[in-house]
């Protein structure tokens, strides 16, 4: 059946923009990264009750600076693209919404922490960006969560959090991620670009085991720089990896995404064993919103999250959290 003209121009006025950044060249980055990210609920009333506190240090290395077997695992599984490569070692904490008591109730939220170190490979075009993941730690007193926060909390004159003697015992962590985030320009509002991320993960381990879709719509200048946002995964995040495409580039973004999560042990306990659970929700829905600098080669990114309960009896409504993000190359 022969194509309508008027079909035709519909498509190429909806697929232009996507086909005309397929065809740049990604950017090329000679600089290293380090970045430092902190997320944190204490902006929400009753702050230290369950996503507490989210930290992690990370190296990003400079474009086509990737060891060969990695980069050609990259070749074989995502065709070809700019690569490099990121590590990455993480803590994350989970407490219930009563910390005062010794032993807390059955139905709250485990006392939980995750020590990961990350392996990641990040490959561009210039209109998308994948990164893969691989993820080794442990979960339990060895990931140090009672260290750190009631260390924490003495340096800071507050009182400690008295149940994490009932957290979830040692167990090793794996995880494997993969996501795909794509860059849509979608023109320009009085001097300003506007573009959209959509975006897709899957992911699979001992830790975690879910797949997410979203997108997130971003104003500014610079917008090529990056592929969005850092965040500490699960959530939309645009990784580590940026090439200031100006000398002061910048964006306002709001984003949101889904989560179909089958797997979490923080919240279903650990497998095999009598640990404490509770009844996960197999739907996590997000919204976050925020502004990214870039200038004299640093990138500085604050958002706040919005977060659905992650399981039955969770309390207050929507979960809140605080993110701050500071990368710099050298």
């Amino acid at each position: 059946m022969p194509v309508r003209p008027s079909r035709l121009l519909i498509v190429s006025i909806c697929l232009g923009p996507m086909a005309a950044a397929a065809r740049a060249e990604p950017l090329d980055d000679p600089s290293h990264t380090i970045t430092i990210q902190w997320e944190n609920d204490s902006t929400r009333p009753g702050s230290d009750g369950y996503y507490t506190n989210g930290a992690r240090i990370a190296y990003t290395s400079p474009t086509g600076q990737v060891p060969g077997v990695l980069a050609s695992l990259g070749r074989a599984l995502v065709g070809e693209g700019q690569q490099r490569f990121a590590v990455e070692l993480s803590q994350n904490m989970f407490t219930p919404f009563f910390t005062k008591p010794v032993n807390p109730p059955r139905n709250d939220r485990p006392y939980a922490a995750v020590l990961m170190g990350t392996l990641s490979l990040i490959q561009d075009t210039d209109a998308t960006r994948t990164a893969l993941a691989l993820g080794l730690g442990v979960i339990g007193p060895a990931a140090l969560g009672r260290e750190a926060q009631n260390g924490f909390h003495g340096l800071i004159s507050q009182g400690p959090i008295n149940g994490w003697g009932t957290q979830l015992s040692n167990q090793p962590v794996i995880q494997l991620t993969a996501d795909r985030t794509w860059r849509v320009p979608l023109g320009g509002i009085g001097g300003l670009e506007v573009d959209v991320l959509p975006s897709m993960t899957a992911a699979a381990g001992t830790f975690r085991i879910y797949a997410q879709a979203g997108g997130t719509v971003r104003i500014g200048q610079g917008l090529r720089s990056d592929f969005g946002a850092p965040r500490i995964r699960p959530g939309l995040t645009g990784t580590d990896a940026y090439t200031p495409v100006q000398p002061f580039a910048w964006y306002v973004f709001a984003g949101a995404n889904v989560q179909v999560v089958a797997w979490d042990e923080t919240l279903d306990g650990l497998p095999f064993s009598n640990s404490r659970r509770v009844n996960a929700s197999p739907f996590v829905g997000e919204f976050q919103a925020g502004i990214t600098l870039m200038a004299w080669g640093a990138r500085l990114t604050a958002m706040q999250v919005l977060q659905s309960n992650e399981f039955r009896g969770q309390r207050n409504g929507l979960f809140q959290f605080t993110s701050l993000s500071v990368s710099v190359k050298f």
